[in-house]
């Protein structure tokens, strides 16, 4: 199987894609194990985010990279399904049904690394 090659921190990787529509989703259950979340993959027959792209990219080190993979998810038709699973697990980190997790909670950004300027800029 091909994965999909990601140059990181590309402005135009931030473009969502589409969104899927309501027939396409699958109902909110938790995928509380792994093994259930790759039989849903199977059982859907095409092709998720996940097992298309690079991994990597779902355990990315910058702000950008996390956002889009976020966008990534939002085209699965098992997202909700996934992030019911991962809160379930408690997974420590990465992007799991669309929203970031770090030490097991969910944040809604990633903070790029280094200290937080003590004056703000003037621009």
């Amino acid at each position: 199987m091909q994965l999909k090659a990601h140059t990181p921190s590309v402005a135009t990787d931030l473009i969502p894609p589409p969104v899927p529509t309501e027939d396409t989703l699958t109902p909110l259950t938790s995928l509380t194990t792994l093994t259930d979340l790759d039989d849903a993959i199977e059982n859907l027959g095409g092709s998720v985010p996940c097992r298309s792209y690079d991994p990597e990219v779902f355990f990315a080190e910058s702000p950008a990279d996390v956002e889009y993979a976020k966008s990534l998810c939002q085209t699965c038709p098992l997202v909700a399904a996934c992030l019911a699973g991962a809160k379930d697990r408690r997974e420590p980190w990465g992007v799991w049904g669309g929203e970031l997790f770090v030490q097991g909670v969910v944040v809604a950004r990633k903070r790029p690394r280094g200290r937080p300027r003590k004056n703000p800029v003037t621009a």
